[in-house]
């Protein structure tokens, strides 16, 4: 009895070897499908003080005075091709002139695109357009669509 159970044993041992062996080769085996390649980071938007801004509710157009300024965006997308955003332009008209103007807020549609290296941090890929578009009322003196390099 005792050889019959020295060999079951032994058979057993083998039978699970086999199975460890197996499973082993089969995890060690590339998988079917290749990985996926994950996205790198999305482009920013670049402020006046020279900072990396992802979906920011407020952007200063005008730097040097402050006189035209994107509020209350809401961003649909932002990815590496582009963003767009609804919010309103707020703008001074500057009458009689622009210390004494008072600012009117316009409906708008921000778009962002041609993303490209920033200078700063040339790892970083940063919007280098905008494009403002008035689908209401506008400034006296813009145009529909107005569109504007982005400084680098």
């Amino acid at each position: 009895m005792r050889g019959h159970r020295t060999t079951r044993t032994a058979a057993l041992l083998c039978a699970a070897l086999g199975l460890t062996v197996a499973v082993g080769t089969a995890s060690a085996a590339p998988s079917a499908s290749p990985p996926t390649a994950r996205p790198g980071p999305s482009p920013v938007l670049v402020d006046c003080l020279w900072h990396p801004k992802v979906r920011p509710a407020a952007f200063i157009l005008a730097c040097g005075d402050g006189n035209s300024r994107l509020a209350s965006l809401k961003w649909d997308h932002w990815n590496a091709r582009s963003a767009k955003a609804t919010g309103v332009n707020v703008v001074n008209d500057c009458e009689p002139y622009c210390a004494a103007g008072t600012f009117h807020a316009y409906p708008v549609v921000v778009r962002l695109d041609k993303a490209q290296p920033w200078k700063k941090d040339p790892g970083t890929q940063r919007y280098d357009r905008i494009v403002l578009e008035y689908p209401a009322q506008r400034p006296e003196q813009f145009a529909k669509v107005m569109t504007y390099p982005l400084w680098d």
